[in-house]
């Protein structure tokens, strides 16, 4: 089955909605530390900081469905995937539903989304462009 992308403030309202729902977001430490994170305070949740890919090497992270499982996700759990631009979360997702959960999303184009014609993230699509709450770590 494939993988779905949803847009952002569908995960959103999601995540506010559905007591089980989880964000995961599968970007690296220096990602959350340096660009933010989305703030589910409004929905009484914390994102799941589960990196896809370990940073600097950037290798999959190998105990990735591990880490999903210690989460707290269930196969009956909806998990939205959350990176940068969508791509590795969708990895994410896939590697998620190989390994049994079923409920699998990915956050469309990510928390940054693509570049605009400045080179700046942030603007034109994602999380942050569609005013959803983040912070800084």
């Amino acid at each position: 089955m494939p993988v779905e992308d949803v847009a952002p403030s569908a995960a959103w309202e999601a995540l506010k909605s559905d007591p089980k729902a989880l964000l995961v977001d599968v970007r690296t430490d220096a990602e959350w530390n340096f660009v933010g994170l989305p703030d589910l305070g409004e929905a009484g949740k914390q994102p799941a900081l589960i990196p896809w890919q370990l940073y600097p090497s950037m290798q999959v992270n190998g105990s990735f469905t591990d880490h999903l499982h210690r989460a707290g996700a269930t196969a009956e759990t909806p998990l939205y995937f959350l990176c940068r631009s969508g791509a590795r979360s969708l990895a994410a997702a896939q590697a998620a539903q190989a390994a049994g959960y079923p409920k699998a999303f990915n956050v469309a184009d990510g928390f940054e989304g693509p570049p605009d014609a400045e080179g700046h993230r942030g603007k034109v699509a994602g999380w942050k462009a569609e005013g959803l709450p983040w912070r800084q770590r």
